[in-house]
């Protein structure tokens, strides 16, 4: 995924990086001593994606110290601020800790600032202050990072809460020990009071999506009296003494008489709100905590959440890959909303700028987390989904508009109506119904009005051509018009599932209608989806490789499968189940061929595609990422068992290049959660999950209101890929797909693995998971067989 032009997105490095880095954080003296080894919250890595750059990413990650879901992270920086690559593992120096909001280098960050620990002359321009470090002196984790500081002998280390924080810097003996705060440049401003032991100030930074009164207003209390005080205006120029600055780019400095392996706390907090309400984040999250009292509780937190889930298996990687995998499951969406003096939920809002009630959530962008994240908070955390579906409602209600890609307010990036399919995946899982109406108001604004869209992400573009002709149309100058189509098509099958179960049934007949226009781009020719033209013909030429164009990051080979909602549809319009499980061997089966005339160049996920030798296969980015799965409908499960693994063992890794592509917010990292455990949310807006392959031993889940499910895998092992046999609650079972309302009642599935497939499970019409061609349009619960 994602710049407005190009976007996102394989590989995997040398074994020894990782080993070297796996290792680093068990021989510091800092690890927490609360945390045992092989919990859940020991095994995460959150160095894993690390290893990424603008050519190539291999998560294009950053470590992130933060609570699950916080509004403020902070992540050390080894690239100067304003970089998107704020922290790439192969680098050598760090420049600071930063309060980060990022979501993507492609979006870039927002309000950021950052503290650096100083010794000897005084450097405050940011590559002079730099200071070699290493990863075998790093302990990073969910809940704690700390850093080896080699140029200062100084070690700094950062926990958090969900908008405040606390620093620790352990300095040597000197009378020359300084902190440096450096508020950014793009608008900022600081003014440090001297008696109090404080610094407050405002960061202005973004890349777009804010109104303009903005400000992230910050405040530090130190825990030791300042010996002197500098400033910094613009260009980096030093004001002695003074103790206040407003311009472009402001920074502060505090100095420090200290003794050798003396600690300097610093608690810190902000606010998108008011200076007073960064105070009053401060207090609530921080009071008279220590630090390791703070950390304490992050570590719980963090230990709670991950520990939902329970890995056994003596496959140690796989379990680290795992809970690396669910810690950023579990970041995003980002909270923006606050507590008021009373206790009462409030926000800043994005898109209108005023201080309002209720939930707001941002920095998330639906074209990527709306396979797996969300449907993953549906099965196993509804609680957080009912405040997003809130703060989806007040969305609209302060913009006009749902938002596709947030942060903090609309970007324009992505395409899709995929707000929609998030909305009625929810409520059709029980989440959301107490704003259902506002939402419900909104979707159909989505789907129908063209005029006043803020940009051309938001709403549907080219929606009056879509709901005339069918289809977006290849030659009237809209971009990625077949990608838009298919999108548009299953954002509609979704709103027909919620039509019908709102008792809709005048909408739910039309939205029936347009999720069927995916048929008007099949070529029969060609077998792929092709652009067509406004008079109905098909774009000429035609390269099914070429990437871009009339597809979104991707090629005709990888948008042809984006009928979620109706693969049997598919399968029929390509002559059968056969010619379709051919249709999808080809993919892997071809090199890895591509025509990149599109962007001009190869752009990160066509590279990330080539050099994994998996065909023209690119797991790397989201489109095809549930592609491996359709063989489920073809009658051919056992394709999907194997492929999956290959997948899961070749294309995942506890390392920083342990990606294969972009992360993006949760979904490839979703991807693998959901497949280790052994099913997979194909079709959103259905009740079902397609089966895949289990990756572990045995996992247990604990789902809402304490119900558990156990999944247990006989035989399991990486030769035994094949399910022959499962049963569910003791009972032989041949669906190849599981249904969330029974999951969501709790109980066993007990696989049983082999290392040759079993051609006969699975095969029969009934045991094939949901197509809207395979349903009556008037069953009144389609997506349950």
């Amino acid at each position: 995924m994602l710049n407005p032009v190009i976007s996102n997105k394989p590989l995997i490095k040398n074994a020894l990086t990782g080993a070297i880095w796996l290792f680093s954080g068990a021989v510091c003296s800092n690890a927490a001593p609360s945390v045992k080894v092989d919990t859940p919250l020991s095994l995460v890595n959150t160095l894993m994606g690390t290893d990424s750059t603008f050519e190539l990413s291999n998560g294009n990650t950053y470590p992130a110290v933060a609570l699950p879901w916080g509004m403020n992270f902070w992540t050390p920086m080894t690239a100067p601020m304003g970089d998107g690559w704020a922290y790439k593992y192969d680098d050598n120096k760090i420049r600071g800790i930063k309060q980060t909001h990022q979501p993507s280098p492609w979006l870039n960050d927002y309000g950021a600032f950052s503290l650096m620990a100083v010794t000897g002359a005084l450097q405050l321009q940011e590559d002079a202050r730099a200071s070699w470090f290493s990863h075998k002196t790093e302990v990073a984790k969910p809940d704690h990072y700390s850093v080896y500081l080699a140029d200062y002998d100084v070690t700094a280390e950062v926990t958090a809460t969900e908008r405040a924080a606390q620093f620790r810097f352990t300095f040597p003996q000197t009378d020359a020990a300084y902190i440096v705060l450096d508020a950014f440049d793009k608008g900022s401003m600081v003014k440090v009071l001297p008696q109090q032991r404080r610094i407050i100030g405002y960061a202005r930074n973004n890349h777009g999506g804010v109104p303009d009164n903005f400000h992230n207003y910050f405040v530090l209390e130190f825990d030791k009296d300042f010996e002197q005080v500098h400033t910094w205006s613009d260009d980096w120029q030093l004001a002695q003494d003074a103790i206040e600055q407003e311009g472009k780019h402001t920074g502060a400095i505090v100095r420090f008489t200290t003794g050798r392996g003396e600690q300097i706390g610093i608690k810190v907090a902000s606010s998108f709100i008011s200076p007073a309400q960064a105070q009053l984040n401060l207090e609530r999250e921080l009071a008279d905590d220590s630090f390791e009292q703070t950390r304490a509780k992050a570590t719980a937190r963090w230990q709670q959440e991950l520990g939902r889930i329970q890995i056994e298996d003596d496959n140690l990687d796989a379990k680290r890959t795992f809970y690396s995998a669910l810690y950023r499951v579990l970041l995003f969406p980002r909270s923006f909303y606050e507590y008021d003096a009373q206790g009462k939920v409030i926000h800043y809002s994005p898109y209108n700028g005023k201080i309002l009630p209720g939930y707001m959530f941002t920095d998330n962008g639906f074209w990527d987390t709306f396979r797996a994240v969300f449907p993953f908070f549906n099965l196993m955390y509804p609680e957080l989904n009912e405040k997003v579906m809130e703060g989806l409602a007040n969305t609209y209600l302060e913009s006009g508009w749902l938002p596709e890609w947030a942060s903090p307010g609309h970007r324009n990036v992505m395409i899709g109506s995929n707000s929609a399919i998030n909305i009625a995946d929810a409520y059709l899982k029980g989440v959301g119904q107490q704003h259902i109406e506002t939402l419900y108001e909104a979707v159909l604004k989505n789907a129908e009005v063209n005029e006043g869209r803020p940009m051309t992400s938001v709403g549907r573009e080219g929606v009056s051509y879509y709901n005339t002709l069918g289809y977006v149309p290849y030659d009237v100058g809209i971009h990625e018009n077949a990608a838009r189509t298919l999108e548009y098509a299953f954002a509609d099958f979704n709103l027909y599932q919620l039509a019908s179960a709102l008792g809709k049934q005048d909408d739910a007949k039309r939205f029936y209608q347009r999720s069927l226009n995916y048929k008007k781009l099949f070529d029969p020719q060609t077998g792929w989806m092709r652009g067509k033209n406004r008079d109905g013909s098909f774009q000429t030429p035609f390269n099914p490789l070429k990437w871009g164009d009339a597809f979104t990051e991707g090629n005709a080979l990888h948008y042809t499968w984006s009928v979620f909602h109706d693969t049997q549809g598919l399968i029929d319009l390509m002559g059968g189940q056969q010619k379709f499980a051919d249709k999808l061997d080809q993919v892997f089966e071809m090199p890895p061929l591509f025509d990149d005339s599109y962007y001009g160049f190869t752009i990160h996920e066509i590279r990330e595609m080539q050099i994994v030798n998996m065909g023209n296969y690119a797991h790397g980015n989201q489109p095809m990422q549930h592609m491996i799965y359709l063989y489920n409908h073809a009658g051919q499960p056992w394709k999907a068992q194997q492929r999956l693994r290959e997948v899961m063992d070749k294309l995942y890794a506890p390392t920083p290049d342990g990606y294969c592509g972009d992360e993006d917010n949760g979904q490839t990292s979703a991807w693998y959660v959901f497949s280790a455990l052994g099913f997979y949310p194909v079709t959103p807006g259905t009740d079902q999950y397609v089966i895949g392959s289990p990756l572990f031993d045995k996992a247990t889940l604990t789902l809402p209101g304490d119900k558990t499910l156990t999944i247990s895998a006989k035989g399991n092992s990486s030769q035994t890929p094949y399910i022959e046999s499962l049963s569910f609650n003791g009972k032989e079972y041949g669906h190849n797909w599981l249904s969330h309302t029974e999951l969501m009642k709790g109980g066993k599935l007990t696989f049983t693995m082999a290392e040759t497939p079993n051609k006969h499970r699975g095969t029969l019409t009934q045991d094939l998971p949901y197509s809207l061609s395979s349903v009556s349009p008037d069953e009144p619960s389609a997506g349950t067989h």
